[in-house]
């Protein structure tokens, strides 16, 4: 069976609120993150899930994804343990997918989420910027034996680059 992962980094968030758990998105992170919407609902699968972090950037970037995407609020789960997180957090949530989720949406932060596209797809990924979605495709593997290199890249895109702009 195959599975389908999509790696979100937030969109731009404000940079002058604190604490920075609070830091909501910029109008341009929000309009960022409703174009990436847009481009994702043309090209992907139905979503069954999307994990995101509690800071309040990716709440609001997941939120934007499901509005575009037409997906409910239920399908939406906050994760505490994404924020200020290792790459090992982002695996220990994958792993911890139900095996009837087929298609998953992971809203995070840099560089763990950066890192954490580069573990599992051993592609060069590099310093993802905001709202840039990397999707990869699982062959064959339960969620709970999703590791190292067991993702094939499938897309990066980022804002600039849906936009006809290098990234």
């Amino acid at each position: 069976m195959t599975k389908t992962l999509y790696l979100v980094r937030h969109a731009k968030a404000s940079e002058s609120v604190s604490p920075d758990l609070i830091r909501p998105l910029t109008s341009s992170g929000m309009i960022d993150a409703a174009r990436m919407g847009r481009n994702l609902s043309t090209k992907i699968n139905p979503i069954d899930l999307i994990i995101t972090s509690n800071a309040e950037r990716t709440q609001m970037t997941a939120k934007v994804l499901s509005e575009q995407l037409g997906i409910a609020d239920e399908k939406i789960h906050v994760l505490s343990d994404l924020y200020e997180s290792s790459p090992k957090h982002y695996l220990d949530a994958v792993n911890a997918i139900p095996e009837n989720i087929n298609a998953v949406i992971l809203v995070g932060h840099n560089p763990s989420i950066s890192y954490f596209a580069e573990y599992l797809t051993h592609a060069d990924i590099g310093s993802m910027p905001t709202c840039a979605v990397v999707g990869m495709k699982i062959e064959n593997l339960a969620w709970a034996e999703v590791g190292k290199k067991s993702g094939d890249l499938i897309f990066y895109d980022s804002p600039e680059s849906i936009l006809g702009y290098n990234s």
